[in-house]
């Protein structure tokens, strides 16, 4: 397993505050966007982070988080008519965020659909140009899994459940690699 990243200089107070791997309950909105903001100081310029986990999850919620951790401009929502959305840096120096949601990549808006296969996702993904984002931005993509991570060696895989009757989510993350 790498050793984890040294905090980069937008790291909230200099200070990075989680560890990689690790795992947190998430009692409310608010705790998954506090966490999103902790995990913004692992990231940098280049990085690509995976969300995964089932719609309701928490994955927007956990990218407003890192955006307010980066310190980028403009209100996060979903992308998912849009596909993906950039965010520029509030101060200069600074990576942006470029938020994607792949969830209509993997035929999401018909439910009946056949998933696509593996090759018809990688040429989609390549249409989103998102290997150019990595010289300035952090990448984050919601619905990633399983075809994301081949744009890095090493990409933050955040994996968001929520129990059953409860509206308590669980966060497990590594960098895969």
């Amino acid at each position: 397993m790498a050793p984890p990243l040294p905090p980069p200089d937008h790291a909230l107070h200099g200070v990075v505050t989680v560890e990689v791997p690790g795992s947190r309950e998430l009692p409310t909105v608010d705790d998954t966007r506090a966490l999103g903001a902790e995990l913004a100081g692992l990231l940098r310029a280049g990085d690509v982070v995976v969300l995964d986990g089932p719609l309701g999850a928490g994955k927007t919620a956990l990218t407003t988080g890192i955006a307010a951790g980066l310190g980028v401009r403009g209100r996060v929502t979903s992308p998912t008519f849009v596909l993906a959305r950039r965010h520029a840096p509030a101060e200069p120096g600074g990576p942006g965020l470029v938020h994607v949601d792949a969830y209509r990549l993997l035929g999401g808006e018909d439910p009946d659909a056949a998933p696509p296969s593996p090759t018809a996702l990688a040429d989609q993904l390549e249409s989103l140009d998102l290997d150019t984002a990595l010289d300035d931005d952090v990448v984050v993509v919601e619905w990633g899994t399983g075809f994301v991570e081949s744009l890095v060696d090493a990409p933050l895989v955040v994996r968001l459940r929520r129990g059953a009757d409860t509206d308590v989510r669980r966060a497990d993350w590594h960098r895969a690699g």
